[in-house]
């Protein structure tokens, strides 16, 4: 009699995995981008990885109509229509002269390898000056204030915001940004407009946004808020980021559902198995799924 429970209620933990899983399983195609070595790809502004040695980069994407941007150093940036159904793409890119976007390009590399705030300083003075040369340069106002926020000077990551959507009025890149900038300066209610708007400016497709509004609603106690936001994010992102999986098992955790915990953790495995919430994840695991069983667990 408890073998045959054992194995129904493993069934429904299974069949509950399924059906948590299934709305983050659209149909997704795969799809090959072939340019420069080393190039930052972005899906529909959203940063989906990096070519290799070869010029190529293998991804997942919904069957749709999208917009495919890169950038190498030492090039034009370039933007092309991906049609519906395609599952290759090659983007030529040109070298550039361009100053502004050279230096620029300087600046995003070295705020990516900073590991401390001198290198960090560094790259928000390569921003500083590509805004020099090119005053109404979005991007490096949106990496100026990305960098500053990470130095922690809030009100000059602001001011940097300002600018860039002066440049581009309806910048959502911008706007996410200034949501972080608010919430790391402690003002949840900002940040949640900000990240909103950021939203809405975006046509609902801002991966950034949500998870940053995901966070505030955390940080206030709103858990079931959060999940929503989690689960846009990972839809938008087909699977390319695992961390959001962490994130929300741990909001599940917070609203005692371990079933749909176990789903999240267990995805993050999937995806990340040697990632840096691996060990942690499967250290609770085995008690989660007792919990998702319906067994009492005694402290």
């Amino acid at each position: 009699m408890n073998l045959c429970m054992n194995l129904c209620m493993k069934a429904v933990i299974t069949l509950t995995v399924l059906l948590f899983l299934a709305p983050s399983i659209k149909a997704q195609q795969q799809l090959v981008i072939t340019s420069e070595p080393n190039a930052i790809v972005w899906i529909d502004d959203v940063r989906r990885g990096t070519t290799d040695a070869a010029g190529k980069l293998t991804l997942k994407v919904t069957p749709r109509r999208h917009t495919v941007r890169v950038r190498a150093n030492g090039f034009k940036e370039t933007s092309v229509p991906l049609v519906a159904g395609r599952r290759a793409i090659s983007v030529k890119l040109l070298p550039t002269t361009n100053e502004a976007e050279l230096t620029f390009q300087k600046a995003e590399t070295a705020r990516e390898s900073a590991r401390d705030d001198a290198a960090r300083r560094t790259a928000a003075d390569l921003y500083r000056d590509s805004i020099k040369l090119n005053p109404s340069y979005g991007p490096a106002h949106v990496g100026l204030a990305r960098v500053l926020l990470d130095i922690g000077n809030f009100n000059d990551a602001l001011d940097a915001v300002d600018a860039a959507r002066q440049a581009r009025p309806n910048y959502a890149e911008a706007s996410a940004v200034e949501g972080r900038i608010h919430r790391e300066n402690g003002n949840a209610n900002e940040a949640i407009r900000s990240f909103r708007r950021s939203i809405r400016e975006a046509g609902g497709f801002q991966p950034e946004a949500h998870v940053g509004l995901a966070r505030v609603l955390e940080d206030k106690g709103q858990f079931a808020e959060a999940v929503v936001e989690l689960r846009a994010a990972i839809d938008q992102l087909s699977d390319s980021e695992p961390v959001i999986y962490q994130m929300l098992g741990a909001a599940y955790e917070k609203l005692e559902k371990p079933k749909q915990a176990v789903a999240a953790y267990e995805k993050y495995l999937q995806l990340a198995p040697s990632g840096s919430y691996a060990a942690a994840i499967r250290s609770i695991l085995d008690q989660l799924k007792r919990e998702a069983a319906g067994e009492t667990i005694i402290p």
